[in-house]
């Protein structure tokens, strides 16, 4: 029993090792895909979300989150820093026995790496126009409250959990919950400068870095297996490799059907909408990655790969939100499509399932658009949540920082890079 408990929390830790590169992942993509003159700004935030989630989540997020069996309230849990001597497990025979397979700390550390993820979520799609330090504070205040709150209603054993509602691994909880966050934000902020003219043409703002943005989708499909294998919450050999498997061909049949459809729309070889594609897969898949057979996890991320070009051009040309990195469709709509499949493909598919299912994503989605917006509002109100003008025209990267992302002395033989657009 000791040797397979520490196997089981050993796995937990080498998961969440997996889960903190998917952090380096979104940096990555959300460099790649915004303007040279962005990039510091990018890399800043996405250095300072992961710092802000952990101490946030210790203090505060994880008792709110997972208050305890008992713990009476079915929609908010407790406001307290996470239990530190309730980490360690001294008998590990008797807390294999009791069905424990980690210790508390490795609980807290996982739980903390996704924490995080939604205001990454967000960080891409308000790219290259917000303010730095609003922006943190959103960031602080989401992670701190929002998060934590509709998590607990399904993972901490709230009221969705007690009426049988089913997220394996956040498809609604992390990423359609940051994808409405995201949603709010973008309403509030506005489209980039000269994204949007009066006479209704769409001018493409592209990012100055593709091979930066494939990266951070192949780290990000790398973290991946960590954060829906780790979901597992054990070492349990076939779920984990079932959960691998059902992973990797969700992603592979979402790029497969971005490329097919993206060419159909477009006639050309769309890069960015491949990649969102994947990326699309894998948050489809990540709500039942442990029930879905091989064929359900490829109906599912082809799915999940058609929605995205249709999605991303619906938000941009239809509705006018300016998303730069396609948070609102892969992480918002794949998301919903995601949770969704449940009911459809799942070990309980059914009606009632499915209208259980869409229950959660009506819950959880509106919460975190409606959080975010009052958050957001609030910053916009009392102390701007945009950058002016001048400041946007010649780049966060000096505006906010003063500095450029690449910059290179000629003495080095290499041409120095200006950090215009």
């Amino acid at each position: 029993m000791e040797a397979l408990f520490t196997v089981n929390n050993l796995w937990i830790l080498v998961a969440t090792c997996f889960v903190f590169i998917m952090h380096l992942g979104f940096a990555s993509l959300e460099a790649g895909f915004v303007q040279r003159k962005n990039v510091v700004n990018i890399l800043f935030k996405n250095s300072m979300i992961i710092s802000i989630g952990l101490l946030t989540y210790y203090v505060v997020g994880y008792n709110l989150m997972y208050p305890g069996d008992d713990f009476a309230g079915g929609f908010i849990g407790r406001f307290a820093p996470m239990d530190w001597a309730a980490g360690s497990v001294a008998d590990y025979a008797a807390a294999a026995e009791g069905g424990s397979t980690y210790t508390g700390y490795s609980d807290f550390i996982f739980q903390g790496m996704f924490a995080a993820t939604c205001a990454t979520i967000v960080s891409g799609a308000v790219a290259e126009r917000i303010k730095l330090v609003p922006f943190l504070i959103f960031a602080t205040i989401f992670v701190a409250l929002s998060y934590p709150i509709t998590g607990m209603w399904h993972w901490g054993g709230g009221w969705l959990a007690e009426m049988g509602f089913y997220d394996f691994a956040g498809s609604t909880l992390v990423h359609a919950a940051g994808g409405f966050a995201a949603l709010a934000a973008i309403i509030l902020l506005g489209a980039r400068r000269g994204k949007y003219k009066k006479n209704g043409q769409i001018t493409a703002i592209p990012g100055h870095s593709m091979p930066l943005a494939a990266i951070g989708v192949f780290l990000l499909w790398f973290g991946w297996y960590g954060f829906n294998g780790g979901s597992v919450l054990s070492a349990d050999p076939n779920g984990v490799s079932l959960v691998f498997v059902t992973t990797s061909l969700a992603a592979a049949a979402g790029g497969v059907a971005a490329f097919f459809v993206a060419y159909a729309m477009f006639r050309s070889y769309d890069l960015s909408m491949v990649l969102n594609g994947i990326l699309g897969g894998l948050v489809g898949i990540t709500a039942g990655a442990d029930q879905m057979s091989g064929m359900d996890a490829i109906l599912i991320g082809a799915i999940a790969g058609v929605i995205i070009p249709f999605s991303i051009v619906f938000f941009d040309k239809t509705l006018k939100l300016d998303d730069p990195v396609g948070a609102t469709s892969v992480h918002g709509i794949c998301g919903i499509w995601g949770t969704l499949a449940v009911g459809i493909f799942g070990d309980m598919a059914g009606g009632g399932q499915l209208v259980t299912q869409l229950i959660g994503v009506a819950a959880i989605g509106a919460f975190s658009f409606v959080t975010a917006f009052g958050i957001m509002g609030a910053l916009k109100a009392v102390m701007g949540i945009r950058v002016d003008e001048e400041e946007e025209i010649k780049g966060l990267d000096i505006g906010e920082h003063d500095m450029h992302a690449y910059t290179l002395s000629k003495e080095d033989g290499i041409f120095q890079l200006t950090s215009e657009g």
